[in-house]
């Protein structure tokens, strides 16, 4: 066989090999590093780190430049000419302390957006989880619909046989009609499931669910209801969001107290002016250059603002006493996820174990009703009637075994521990502290690499709607 033969056969076979079968974990690792809505909170996590230098903005000197040209006239004639380059300094020396609680602030608030990303992880993990038991279980749902059409078709064939002979009814060969088209009509609702669920999991894990494996073993859980919500309340993270966000108001009610203390900054100015005297008549023919210089301290002491400091405090009181409430709230939520999931989970694994037991007794029944049927001692409803209660115990596993992961990976993101790397899978950790460590030590004022534009939509699609078909 020549060189070329073989890469064509090689070629061949990789194109004929199925394609490799997608795990959980990977899955997992997919969504980790696609999905848009991590992505998009991750970047608002860079805006809040922006924060930070927002507020030490505030203590830092400026620099700044003006040209002017000015024409001076006297009675309509030309008096001269001057052009002036000044150069000014500014620094604030004491602002009564609001530049560090301003800094406090920020730094809580990027605590929070960082437990908020965290949150966001949990919520993703938990959609990518239940989409891919959802894909599970109705191709399981779709197979035994398929199998249960498969059987009615032959059973019916059956009938209409066994009515030829005269062995059945027409009533007979009616019910077997009757329970083939049911089933079939059953496909197609599973069909339609299995296709809405491989969407939903194009959309969390950023490909096509093709020849997913079986779910894994289940994570590691709490032992006990009780020391899942102790878990919870120290490491939910939409329950330490809202703690950062009140610590953040906190700060926020100092800054805003210590605007009534007085502040100081210093003022340095140079400049450089070239005078050129004006025409015939001017009163000043003189002409020349000279610098001048400035230094100034200030010194301001608020004494009455006509109570725009006294609002400005009670609104931010007002806040984080909204803030505290949020934080029982969120509290109280926590708490009951977590007690849901728990009984989730606990409903699931005893109806798990139930319909296991009706899928073996369901099965040994209809076997012995149908080959009672065989003899004439059962009809065919009481056959068709015993084959859909194996088919309806075996979805209803397939259903339970599904719940049984939900409700334990929705236990973990309750409790703040369905994250990535919590959960082994294999990612490269986002660093979510390293963009607020490289804007803080920025005293630029240029900014970051800005994204490629996205296609500008059709400005008519904003006013009207594209017309599908003829007009009405």
């Amino acid at each position: 066989m020549s060189h070329k033969s073989t890469l064509l056969l090689v070629s061949a076979l990789l194109i004929a090999s199925p394609a490799a079968a997608d795990s959980l974990s990977a899955a997992l690792a997919s969504a980790y590093d696609q999905n848009p809505d991590l992505a998009a909170q991750r970047a608002s996590l860079r805006q809040t780190d922006e924060a930070v230098p927002l507020a030490l903005s505030g203590g830092r000197p400026t620099l700044g430049t003006q040209l002017s040209a000015n024409q001076a006239g006297l009675d309509f004639a030309d008096n001269g000419r001057t052009f002036q380059a000044a150069l000014q300094f500014s620094q604030s020396l004491y602002q009564g302390g609001r530049v560090g609680t301003a800094v406090s602030a920020a730094e809580n608030r990027i605590l929070a957006a960082r437990a908020r990303l965290r949150a966001t992880e949990n919520t993703v993990v938990l959609n990518v989880v239940t989409a891919y038991a959802d894909v599970l279980r109705y191709a399981r749902t779709v197979e035994l619909n398929q199998g249960q059409v498969a059987v009615l078709d032959r059973e019916l064939q059956q009938s209409r046989d066994r009515f030829d002979v005269g062995d059945l009814t027409r009533t007979d060969v009616a019910q077997s009609q009757a329970a083939l088209a049911t089933a079939q009509s059953n496909l197609v609702v599973a069909e339609n499931q299995l296709a809405a669920a491989r969407q939903a999991y194009q959309r969390v894990v950023g490909r096509p669910a093709v020849d997913l494996e079986p779910l894994p073993p289940l994570p590691v859980l709490p032992g006990t209801e009780g020391q899942a919500s102790d878990i919870a309340q120290a490491n939910s993270p939409a329950l330490l969001a809202a703690r950062f966000d009140e610590a953040a108001a906190r700060y926020d009610v100092k800054t805003q107290e210590k605007a009534r203390l007085p502040s100081v900054s210093a003022t340095a100015n140079a400049a450089y002016s070239k005078y050129q005297g004006g025409g015939a008549g001017s009163s000043f023919v003189r002409q020349g250059d000279f610098f001048t210089q400035s230094g100034t301290i200030t010194a301001t002491v608020p004494l009455y603002q006509g109570g725009l400091y006294g609002t400005q405090i009670r609104q931010a009181q007002q806040r984080r006493s909204q803030l505290l409430e949020t934080i029982t709230s969120v509290s109280r939520q926590t708490q009951e996820s977590v007690v849901n999931s728990w009984n989730q989970l606990r409903a699931a694994r005893a109806i798990i174990n139930a319909n296991q037991i009706a899928v073996d007794a369901n099965a040994l029944a209809a076997e012995g009703v149908k080959q009672e049927n065989q003899v004439g001692s059962r009809t065919i409803i009481e056959l068709l009637t015993a084959e859909q209660t194996l088919l309806t115990s075996k979805v209803n596993l397939a259903s339970a075994q599904r719940d049984e992961q939900v409700a334990a990976y929705a236990l973990l993101a309750a409790a703040g521990a369905a994250e990535a790397v919590a959960l082994g899978v294999p990612v490269n950790p986002y660093d979510s502290t390293a963009n607020a460590k490289r804007v803080r030590a920025k005293w630029g004022d240029a900014g970051d690499a800005d994204p490629a534009a996205q296609p500008r939509p059709d400005a008519e699609r904003a006013t009207k709607s594209v017309i599908i078909g003829p007009v009405q």
